[in-house]
């Protein structure tokens, strides 16, 4: 059996962090933001961890499990 392969798009949008949650860029927040609140681009501006359900799934991606 050949070794499973890291997803490479992945790999450059998600970090893992030491004690294992998935951190995230959140999204719209790259462009058209003058139609949306200051109040809602300061939240976008941080990084988001994804829930354990979810990050059960990446990390397989990732070859992290």
């Amino acid at each position: 059996m050949p070794k499973m392969k890291t997803h490479k798009g992945l790999k450059k949008r998600i970090k893992i962090t030491a004690n294992g949650k998935v951190k995230h860029k959140r999204p719209n927040a790259s462009h058209l933001m003058s139609g949306k609140s200051g109040d809602r681009g300061r939240r976008l501006r941080k990084d988001a961890v994804l829930s354990n359900v979810i990050s059960k799934n990446i990390k397989i991606q990732m070859g992290k499990a």
